[in-house]
């Protein structure tokens, strides 16, 4: 069946679900073009929705429907299309139905719904799943995968509609309580089975010649599908389904391409995307899809124009002997930076002027601030009335480690942090640029150590005892973002990093006291001190920004031998072993240990 372009006669059905009941933006702008195409959009909202939403979804569609969240989309688009009569009488030439997974359209839908329109079609879609030759969800009865059209974007014409097959497909379609039964009941045999009655069907984003090279070219090459395909959207889960999958198929690059692509060559604000996503996802998640690593230049400053953010330097000193060493790192920040110094008392207040005595063409006020609470309770009870003065924040202290032995175990933990964090004036000033670049970012920390005894804090997931103190603390901070105690913090371990003031406003804004942090000597692990360190992140992320990791280009590649060597001694004893495997078979063995 061919279609009129521009008088064709269509009904749009959009199921819509948040766990939250939040309707984000790009949903809304998703809606709003698609109903540039329709003649009637049905709205299906899958479980409570905020009230508000609500009133802003009726007022762009036609008809709203509420439901509570049962069978997923496929038992909300069957409610839909049986609304209608399952369009048996023919009354709309196509019949859209889609979901809130993606976000788009990244172009104009009436590109693609004219270029299909031509086409001699009874049903397509946006993409398609290539053949996979067995079945991992266990629920398809073929055994297999068969090539389809993927169920998030599908288009009926009425010459399957009118159809007797159609309607009876739907009405025996079983009850679905999983997402297996989802794929295996509906999404994969779909296509097949109205193929096999001799329905004609095609995808507008072909992708006929990645046969063989992936089984989803959208999820694994969003770059080229949205570039050379014209592909209108991007796939949600792509920002944050669990990295080892993306790994297993590629090396990564696939969802921060496909981001830089859509900023740069597309009209469609992406801000939608990190609002959605920085609300409901996971930031390791996200750290990992994103590739959330910067590593800035030392030698070429990337933005010559003068910088607008307002920025300071904290730095507090305890260890007379480093002050020195301090002020020399202090002295690299650019002259328009503002420096705090806080000390414990008037004879280490003494030793930190004489050492900053060098550090010329700045504005440094020191502050007293007693021996409690470490570096921590100075930056958020002695330096609390900066957050409304500033725009950004460099906070940074000496460090000493006692409790590891050789002390070079330390120091060399210290050094990598002050190397990562205030390396040399041009190194600064690219930081500063990067944060006035990026709106959304928060909060930049130099990585986790993995040198010595601090290698096990990786295998402990960066949390080590403390997940509980710092679940506690984020409930009496209200924070409404996602913790895992199977997901690394995204955290400043050595309590140095740069900040976005508005990113901590959540933290400050609890009106912390002398009082609430501990005496010394300090525990290990579970105290206030080691939440909060941990808990940074996710402050962040409750204000709508994101966290990463910061390292200068003359750092980055020792931190890339490092990595690099411990990757590939620990393959090597585990493959001695367990066999030669790929990484994902090689963790699944370990795991079965």
């Amino acid at each position: 069946m061919i279609l009129q372009k521009n008088t064709a006669n269509r009904l749009g059905i959009f199921v819509f679900y948040d766990k939250d009941g939040i309707a984000d933006e790009y949903n809304f702008y998703f809606i709003e073009e698609l109903k540039k195409q329709v003649s009637r959009l049905l709205v299906i909202c899958n479980g409570d929705v905020e009230e508000e939403a609500g009133k802003r979804f009726s007022g762009i569609a036609d008809e709203v429907m509420m439901r509570g969240n049962e069978g997923f989309d496929i038992t909300a688009y069957h409610l839909g299309l049986k609304k209608y009569g399952y369009n048996r009488d023919g009354k709309f030439d196509e019949v859209i139905i889609c979901n809130s997974t993606m976000f788009g359209p990244v172009y104009p839908f009436q590109e693609m719904f004219e270029k299909m329109a031509v086409r001699d079609l009874d049903f397509w879609g946006i993409t398609n799943f290539h053949e996979v030759p067995f079945d991992p969800f266990g629920t398809v009865k073929y055994g297999m995968l068969p090539k389809h059209v993927q169920s998030f974007f599908m288009v009926f014409r009425k010459s399957l509609t009118m159809s007797p097959e159609f309607q009876k497909y739907w009405e025996n379609m079983p009850q679905i309580t999983s997402y297996e039964q989802a794929i295996g009941y509906h999404e994969a045999i779909f296509t097949k089975e109205f193929a096999d009655k001799g329905f004609q069907w095609a995808v507008y984003a072909d992708s006929e010649e990645l046969e063989g090279y992936t089984y989803d070219p959208l999820r694994d090459f969003p770059r080229l599908m949205i570039e050379e395909k014209r592909c209108p959207v991007i796939k949600r889960r792509s920002f944050f389904h669990e990295y080892g999958e993306a790994l297993s198929r590629s090396g990564g690059e696939g969802t921060r391409e496909a981001m830089e692509y859509i900023e740069k060559h597309t009209d469609y604000d992406t801000s939608m995307i990190w609002k959605n996503i920085l609300r409901l996802q996971n930031m390791a998640d996200v750290k990992k899809r994103m590739h959330l690593n910067y590593v800035l230049p030392t030698g070429i400053r990337l933005n010559k124009e003068e910088k607008k953010l307002k920025t300071a330097l904290v730095i507090h000193i305890y260890y007379e002997e480093l002050a020195a060493m301090c002020a020399e790192y202090a002295a690299n920040v650019p002259e328009n930076v503002d420096i705090y110094v806080t000390v414990p008392d008037e004879k280490k207040l003494e030793n930190a002027k004489n050492a900053f005595a060098g550090v010329k063409n700045h504005t440094i006020d020191y502050r007293i601030v007693g021996n409690i609470g470490r570096d921590v309770a100075p930056f958020l009870v002695g330096c609390k009335d900066l957050i409304d003065k500033y725009d950004l924040i460099a906070k940074v202290h000496d460090k000493k480690v006692y409790q590891v032995v050789p002390m070079s175990i330390g120091d060399s933990w210290g050094h990598m942090c002050f190397e990562n964090m205030l390396k040399n004036t041009t190194y600064i000033d690219n930081v500063i640029a990067t944060f006035e670049e990026n709106p959304f970012l928060g909060l930049l920390t130099p990585p986790v150590p993995v040198h010595g005894p601090y290698y096990p804090t990786t295998g402990k997931g960066e949390w080590g005892d403390n997940f509980k103190v710092a679940k506690e603390l984020a409930e009496k901070l209200g924070l409404k973002v996602d913790m895992n105690p199977e997901k690394e913090p995204v955290a400043p371990l050595g309590s140095m990093f740069w900040v976005r003031t508005k990113a901590l406003k959540g933290l400050f804004d609890y009106g912390w006291e002398y009082t609430d942090f501990p005496p010394e000597p300090i525990e290990t692990d579970a105290t206030v001190l080691h939440a909060i360190e941990r808990i940074y992140p996710f402050c962040v992320q409750n204000e709508g920004y994101y966290a990463g990791w910061l390292m200068a280009d003359s750092y980055a590649g020792i931190q890339l031998t490092n990595w690099r060597f411990m990757n590939d001694e620990m393959s090597r004893a585990a493959m001695k072993h367990m066999g030669v495997s790929r990484f994902r078979e090689l963790i699944d063995k370990i795991k079965s240990i």
